[in-house]
């Protein structure tokens, strides 16, 4: 008895080859989350495949379940290869960043559909040569949105107390923003302008990314804010934020 096809559209997050002409695909879809398949004589049959299987390529997948967690690769039809990825370090570092995050932290149970769009959005907005410090700060806020790990912004997470015309304090222990009555000996400083415009920023679409234009200050203080959350909920540090951290050393 045959078993069913299954169809469905998804990011190519990384690959494996194994033995003399297979292919191990790691691809995230919009309607399963991660799955892992064995495609057959990948790298030489161009028909059946061709550059779908690179990473940060969208494609539609055909798939066969298998018995275990590793499914059955049929064919790809390429929907964009993003090339403008592989041609500048920078794209291709915040592109593999975000995939790695994207492994670390989206388990079952998330909501794979705008997770899915937020990806290939992002990967999109680099593709396509928008402004780095823009992509990075507006997909590590969503992401941590959508998978409800955003700390409290616009009041004290303590008290309570909606922010007036004040200096606050950030804290991701204690669940975000802090008052002075309530910070304490908290010394890491964050502007109310900075967080107003991250919590005004997520109230758009997930997907939009052009229009936006972050001062230097937002840009500062959404990377210490965005640095704890991601830090006190990722298992380790990502092998391409390290990365990133050497290319920035490097052009400063």
């Amino acid at each position: 008895m045959n078993k069913a096809r299954l169809r469905c559209e998804g990011v190519v997050l990384r690959y494996v080859d194994y033995a003399d002409a297979d292919r191990i695909v790691t691809v995230f879809t919009s309607k399963w989350g991660m799955i892992k398949g064995f495609a057959r004589s990948a790298r030489s049959s161009r028909k059946r495949f061709g550059p779908a299987l690179e990473p940060f390529t969208q494609a539609v997948f055909y798939w066969q379940k298998g018995r275990g967690e590793l499914w059955s690769l049929q064919e790809a039809d390429l929907l964009s290869s993003r090339v403008g990825l592989r041609t500048d370090l920078d794209r291709l570092a915040l592109a593999s960043y975000a995939v790695e995050l994207i492994e670390m932290l989206v388990g079952d149970s998330e909501d794979h559909e705008r997770i899915y769009e937020l990806l290939c959005s992002y990967l999109d907005f680099l593709h396509c040569g928008g402004d780095h410090a823009t992509a990075r700060l507006l997909f590590e806020l969503r992401l941590v949105y959508l998978l409800g790990y955003i700390p409290h912004l616009l009041h004290c997470s303590e008290c309570l107390k909606i922010f007036a015309d004040e200096s606050i304090r950030f804290d991701c222990r204690r669940g975000g923003c802090l008052c002075l009555d309530c910070a304490g000996g908290n010394d890491l400083v964050v502007g109310l302008g900075s967080v107003g415009t991250l919590a005004r920023s997520l109230r758009v679409s997930h997907q939009q990314f052009d229009g936006f234009k972050f001062g230097p200050a937002t840009i500062v203080d959404a990377g210490l804010i965005l640095t704890q959350v991601l830090r006190q909920v990722l298992p380790r540090e990502p092998n391409s934020l390290k990365f990133l951290s050497r290319l920035k050393a490097r052009e400063s």
